[in-house]
């Protein structure tokens, strides 16, 4: 065979892996093509401090450690209209695995993951449906979509064993935002976390019905300030709060009363920075973590590497690491966080469970 018909051959077969920088018989190298990934927010924004930028921040990893392009556009209002109007402007831009935060892209999913069949969606923390609540309602994850959830009453029962174990007595509180199945399972958890710290370590801590409250919204962060401050008022402690924007005015409110002893519990991410009030103080006590930046960064890491699971219903827990408290708590003790990492190898071991169904109300 002669030399140039060898080149050639081994060429042919290298176009067989699309990730190989191929070589033509003319001797020019094409690098295989560009990953674009793109975001659609939320009512929030990439710097809420909680779902939107933990899902962008795992998307800026891509960016950086994968190589990939990345981009996020921000719709003008927050029905399907506008989410598929923005996953088509992503679409019709060449971004064709797009990342979308938050129940509220259900039925924008459902519809544009059947109408751009060679794009890649990745849905956290809902699965497509129509949207109906009747005989008529439909609900499929596409093989070219991957839904995924957290254990969120993981979470935030470790939070809770945590705030308790930490500061022993007083009242508690909770702030959720909309009142769905992701906040609902932080607040019964965060109950059972209390509950297990008082029937098991000593405390003495008290959550009343009172000091348990939805907003009813993400975003307004007025509301959160006002109810942080009659929760503080009552005497309340502690407050957890899962609620985007509004737990924002909580933490405002907290930082204004740092002198009073009052702690905040933060959520999705840690939010330990958002609550420094002074030069290495923070009024955040712990947070209830999702590893929503992971989730993103290995959907992504998984379809470059071919292995995008299609068609599945994800669940990161604790068992994978996918749900927590942080890794470093500078307002816990060592002995709190001791206590806390064993309970938390019991859930992990499978010997320890944490309901996701909700309970009755401490008092």
């Amino acid at each position: 065979m002669k030399k140039s018909m060898l080149v050639c051959a081994v060429a042919a077969a290298a176009l067989l892996v699309p990730s190989m920088l191929m070589t033509s018989c003319s001797g020019k190298k094409e690098a295989a093509k560009e990953m674009l990934v793109g975001m659609v927010t939320d009512a929030g924004t990439i710097d809420d401090k909680s779902f939107n930028q933990g899902t962008w921040e795992g998307i800026l990893r891509a960016g950086k450690d994968l190589g990939v392009k990345t981009k996020y556009l921000k719709p003008t209002g927050t029905t399907e209209a506008d989410y598929v109007k923005e996953i088509t402007n992503l679409y019709d831009a060449g971004y064709k695995f797009i990342v979308t935060p938050g129940f509220k892209f259900e039925t924008a999913i459902f519809v544009t993951q059947d109408k751009y069949p060679d794009a890649k969606f990745v849905l956290i923390d809902g699965s497509p449906n129509n949207g109906a609540w009747d005989d008529t309602r439909q609900e499929k994850v596409g093989t070219n979509t991957v839904a995924i959830f957290f254990a969120e009453h993981e979470s935030g029962f470790l939070a809770g064993l945590a705030a308790a174990v930490e500061l022993k007595t007083g009242d508690f509180g909770f702030i959720g935002g909309m009142e769905i199945p992701a906040v609902q399972k932080f607040n019964w958890g965060f109950q059972q976390g209390v509950a297990y710290a008082n029937a098991n370590l000593g405390t003495t801590v008290t959550l009343k019905a009172e000091n348990v409250i939805y907003q009813g919204t993400f975003h307004d962060v007025a509301a959160g300030q006002q109810l942080a401050a009659q929760m503080y008022d009552r005497g309340v402690k502690a407050i957890f709060c899962a609620a985007g924007g509004v737990g924002v005015g909580a933490i405002n409110e907290a930082k204004a009363r740092a002198d009073k002893g009052v702690w905040i519990i933060g959520v999705d991410s840690d939010q330990y920075a958002q609550g420094v009030y002074a030069e290495g103080k923070s009024i955040i006590l712990t947070s209830a973590m999702k590893a929503v930046d992971v989730s993103a960064f290995d959907m992504i890491k998984a379809e470059q590497e071919g292995k995008f699971p299609g068609g599945q219903t994800l669940t990161f827990s604790v068992a994978n690491d996918g749900v927590g408290i942080p890794p470093v708590n500078p307002n816990l003790s060592a002995e709190t966080v001791a206590k806390v990492d064993e309970v938390k190898a019991k859930i992990k071991a499978g010997s320890f469970n944490v309901s996701a169904v909700q309970g009755s109300l401490i008092k």
